[in-house]
């Protein structure tokens, strides 16, 4: 008899990717057109050279949701921040773009995987957590 495997379960270098292909495949997220010209966040210097960046986070966001629930925009900026270089002045930390990150929960919501919760921010919906355990069991049968 099989155990039951949830997202908790698997690694999340084998999870994102896995699901970032299996939202590419099923053709339910829609790409917005400046995606292939956007920079992340503002301490970014370049856009991202991955083609499915978009996917790949929406992913992660995602998986995120799952496992933390009540993660808003704002939550997401912090998370996906990094260290903005200031030439010669020391480097401080700046948040992520926050208009791709609500348009990625967007999305999310209008394929059914998020909801917006009642005390503020996402959480996941009944269908979008057996999605994302189903991926995480297929990625648990195929690991040796």
């Amino acid at each position: 008899m099989a155990t039951a495997c949830t997202v908790k379960d698997v690694s999340p270098h084998e999870f994102i990717p896995t699901y970032a292909a299996h939202l590419k495949r099923s053709g339910k997220i829609e790409l917005p057109h400046w995606t292939d010209i956007v920079k992340t966040a503002t301490f970014k210097e370049l856009a991202p050279y991955d083609s499915d960046w978009y996917y790949v986070r929406a992913a992660s966001m995602a998986r995120k949701i799952y496992l933390n629930q009540g993660i808003g925009v704002g939550a997401f900026r912090k998370i996906y921040g990094g260290r903005r270089r200031n030439g010669v002045a020391p480097p401080h930390f700046c948040k992520s773009s926050g208009s791709i990150a609500r348009h990625i929960l967007q999305q999310l919501e209008k394929i059914g995987i998020v909801e917006i919760d009642t005390n503020g921010g996402r959480r996941i919906t009944s269908n979008g957590q057996r999605d994302l355990d189903q991926v995480a069991g297929r990625i648990a049968v195929a690991a040796p």
